[in-house]
């Protein structure tokens, strides 16, 4: 399997400005394709921001924007996973992540685990589909989904060779994030033999709250392969050596699924 290019674009997502992020985020697009990315990849809700409790916030999905990150998606001929407050139908709010790739329809995936700040707000999901891009299948999930490791373990049987972690984390300094984040993503990669990719919003975003600035790329051996820090909007583009699933899922020893009893877990 050919390499693939990752860029993790580690954002500044003011609550309420979402012209000010959609623009910021199709500055960061054009910055990824020139270091030729084959998916660019934002913070959770990085176009409107983050602010559960204030739903004025959020956006239904408009044909207008979506179609400039569409053309742009065609142009580069990339995936542009960017996300936002949805407002839909009967008046739900999720916590959505877009998924746009050329000449095909926009997918998206709704933040299935809330956490107790955002389950008085938001609806849950319920579909943990996997996508497909250049060969490569992936999966998303939004910052508090990546405490549940079933879900990962349902994306890994679904095939995901990469499994896409979007942050709005406030908690704690870059250096406390990204020990956080050793503890738990290296094990949904180790466990599941897949890539795991984690970036989260940086700096004030006019709701009180301040995101600590960081991204992280961890193989599917379980070891960190690529951290970013940041005080600022920043990029940093990972080459995935896509040969190392392979080798790791042909090994007797240290390809585990397979051998998963699921009929011991209850439902």
């Amino acid at each position: 399997m050919q390499n693939i290019r990752v860029t993790l674009v580690i954002q500044n997502c003011p609550v309420n400005r979402f012209a000010h992020n959609f623009a910021q985020t199709v500055k960061q697009v054009s910055a990824a394709a020139l270091q030729n990315c084959d998916f660019v990849v934002f913070p959770e809700m990085n176009l409107t921001g983050y602010a559960p409790a204030n739903l004025s916030n959020a956006v239904a999905l408009d044909s207008v924007w979506i179609n400039k990150l569409n053309r742009l998606a065609q142009k580069h001929n990339i995936a542009i996973l960017t996300g936002l407050v949805e407002k839909a139908a009967a008046g739900k709010i999720y916590a959505t992540h877009l998924v746009i790739r050329p000449d095909q329809p926009v997918a998206r995936y709704r933040k299935i685990h809330l956490s107790p700040f955002e389950a008085p707000y938001f609806s849950c999901g319920d579909d943990a589909d996997v996508f497909k891009f250049k060969g490569v299948y992936f999966g998303i999930q939004l910052c508090y989904d990546a405490h549940f490791p079933e879900l990962s373990t349902a994306m890994a049987l679904k095939r995901a060779d990469i499994i896409f972690f979007p942050h709005a984390s406030p908690r704690g300094t870059p250096g406390e994030k990204s020990a956080s984040w050793k503890r738990h993503l290296t094990a949904r990669a180790f466990d599941n033999a897949v890539f795991v990719a984690a970036v989260n919003q940086v700096g004030e975003n006019n709701a009180g709250l301040d995101f600590p600035g960081i991204s992280m790329m961890i193989g599917p051996d379980g070891f960190l392969a690529g951290e970013n820090i940041a005080y600022e909007n920043k990029i940093k583009t990972h080459v995935l050596d896509m040969s190392l699933l392979e080798h790791i899922r042909t090994h007797k020893m240290r390809y585990f699924l397979p051998n998963r009893r699921g009929n011991l877990i209850d439902e």
